[in-house]
């Protein structure tokens, strides 16, 4: 009985001392803008958005500078998405437009380590990808 107990107890050790798998890498787009469906784009900035706020909150300034500049190139393609819903045309170019800026901003902000700017920034950049969610 109690080699059961020592056996159960070492498999469950060993089952929770596993890593979390990785964080899956996203496509990288293509160079030049071509249409991409927006559902995908969304997901994208979604995902670049987590990834920024994540670096952010442990400092790392480079990987939050790399997510920054994703999210500048992600706001280029969205004017040209395909699939937008018809809820989002009509302000789309704006809010792509501002998407953009705000990733410039973030980027700034993190080359220059300022936390608050930074801060400051990713709030507006969360703000803008929910303007651009599927369901109004």
């Amino acid at each position: 009985m109690m080699r059961l107990l020592f056996v159960v107890g070492v498999g469950v050790a060993v089952c929770g001392c596993q890593l979390p798998p990785d964080r899956s890498s996203l496509r990288p787009l293509p160079d030049e803008v071509q249409p991409v469906p927006y559902a995908e784009l969304l997901t994208r900035a979604r995902a670049q958005a987590s990834l920024a706020t994540e670096a952010f909150y442990v400092n790392r300034w480079n990987d939050l500078e790399e997510a920054a500049h994703g999210l500048e190139v992600t706001a280029r393609y969205l004017p040209k998405a395909e699939d937008v819903p018809a809820a989002n045309r009509d302000s789309l170019s704006v809010v792509s437009g501002d998407l953009g800026k705000e990733a410039v901003n973030l980027r700034d902000a993190a080359k220059a380590q300022d936390v608050k700017k930074t801060n400051e920034v990713l709030r507006l950049v969360n703000l803008k990808i929910r303007e651009l969610r599927l369901e109004r």
